[in-house]
């Protein structure tokens, strides 16, 4: 073969192969599917899960759909009831303890935040605890590592029973989460799109819009959720594993035995009938009847009653379905030209993150209300509006129950000149004895805002007092 053939049939070759190639594309590898989930429980601490797995075993074995769990802390301020673990020491028996929890449902999606468990009744508390920022951070990750439809979390707002402001401040991220995670310039970082092979820092994650929120809440009295979502029987037998819902959730939640050891053990010792009779008697029911998942909000297109089923509308795997939740970054208490008396702390931070992130419809009591351990010393936080530019002579007046002593932020007050100003309340609780503690009901304290000799406010709380309880 001479050299020109030679040549000429390399070059055919070579356009043979470059035809090849064109006709078959690079394939562009797309997000990783194993951690693709239906369903993302976000929660506070391990056993926290347990408030909603009635649900949870009805989705999983019933529905088909598939769960990650995220825990805010690993619970190293609580109680062990169980073993002498402590602190740090505890938090890692409660981590092994709530994965083990979730494999008895086949969940194996499991994250901690890093947040420090936290005692008190004050979601501000937990959020500055748990790095707020850095949470919120995390929790956007993994909310476009796992692409949920839906996000179940703890109701965040203040009722008597819903004291423990770790709780709510899973229900506050997970709603920001869900308002955050599908707009690309949240954490730009996670969605900065192709880089180099080994990039350290930019993710390549896509911008995920999940398509509903709900809530659920250990408040005392759960006949106020009644309406406000989907509501469902635990005792509703599982047609895949012929037992109740409540039976496949108590067998995930007797493996938090730092938390739960008595009942655990005594469960252990009886047979299923023995358990179902005992289970029979709604005061020895762990769960609500029935129990409801309280809707946030959704972002689906069309109708979206509160009571329907929560995967109701749902197109699965749609990255965007209807409008991007609505947000209102502006603040509901405005440059006052009259002076103006808010509630604050919490409740005032609760206000606005309703209206900020267009959750309205969430359950919120008529009075606010809180429950506080039997002689602690109870806090009012206030918050006054007034026209800046000059100082603001005002007057404090407490209407408190009989027997309850202000002790501190009544009286006659001068203003800094500013356009608002905090304040605060003491008021020393009576100590009552157990079987008072046993009829006690909420009582009301009031507070006014006087200036020049005239009402201009007035806030109330209603407060119970318990034999225990979380600081405020």
């Amino acid at each position: 073969m001479n050299r020109i053939v030679r040549n000429l049939l390399l070059l055919l070759a070579g356009i043979v192969v470059s035809d090849a190639a064109a006709q078959e594309p690079q394939r562009i590898k797309g997000p990783d599917e194993r951690y693709k989930v239906d369903i993302l429980v976000v929660v506070a601490h391990p056993d926290d899960e347990g408030g909603v797995t009635p649900y949870l075993a009805r989705a999983i074995y019933d529905l088909h759909k598939t769960v990650a769990v995220v825990y805010g802390t690993r619970g190293g301020s609580g109680g062990n009831d169980y073993r002498r673990e402590h602190g740090p020491a505890m938090a890692d028996v409660r981590e092994i303890e709530a994965r083990q929890a979730c494999a008895k449902f086949g969940i194996d999606k499991v994250w901690f935040l890093g947040g420090k468990d936290t005692a008190s009744q004050n979601v501000l508390n937990s959020l500055a605890n748990w790095g707020h920022g850095e949470s919120l951070e995390e929790l956007v990750r993994i909310v476009r590592l796992t692409r949920p439809e839906v996000i179940i979390s703890w109701l965040p707002s203040i009722f008597i029973g819903e004291n423990h402001g770790d709780h709510q401040a899973a229900g506050v991220l997970a709603t920001e989460a869900f308002d955050l995670a599908g707009d690309p310039v949240a954490f730009p970082a996670q969605a900065a799109g192709a880089s180099k092979r080994l990039e350290p820092y930019l993710e390549n994650l896509t911008p995920w819009q999940p398509k509903k929120i709900y809530f659920f809440s250990d408040a005392r009295d759960s006949k106020r959720f009644t309406g406000k979502g989907f509501a469902y029987s635990v005792r509703e037998i599982s047609p895949s594993q012929k037992k109740p819902y409540w039976f496949l959730a108590m067998d995930s939640a007797r493996l938090h035995l730092t938390q739960f050891p008595e009942e655990a053990q005594r469960m252990a010792g009886l047979s299923e009938a023995e358990i179902e009779k005992l289970m029979s008697d709604p005061k020895n029911l762990w769960w609500s009847e029935p129990e409801t998942l309280i809707f946030g909000k959704s972002v689906n297109p069309g109708p979206t009653a509160a009571a329907g089923d929560i995967f109701d509308g749902i197109v699965t795997g749609e990255e965007i379905v209807g409008e991007p939740p609505r947000r209102q970054l502006a603040s509901i208490l405005p440059l006052a030209e009259e002076t103006q008396l808010y509630l604050g702390g919490p409740w005032l931070f609760y206000k606005e993150f309703r209206q900020a992130h267009w959750v309205l419809g969430l359950p919120q009591p008529a009075t606010p209300e809180i429950a506080v351990k039997s002689g602690s010393l109870l806090y009012v936080p206030l918050v006054v509006l007034h026209k800046g530019g000059i100082p603001l002579s005002i007057t404090i007046k407490v209407a408190a129950p009989e027997g309850w002593k202000v002790t501190s932020g009544e009286g006659r007050l001068l203003l800094p000149a500013e356009h608002q100003t905090a304040l605060r309340v003491e008021i020393q609780t009576p100590e009552l004895s157990a079987d008072a503690l046993k009829t006690e009901q909420p009582q009301n304290v009031s507070v006014q805002l006087i200036v020049d000799g005239k009402q201009i406010g007035l806030v109330q709380l209603n407060v119970l007092l318990g034999k225990s309880g979380l600081p405020q």
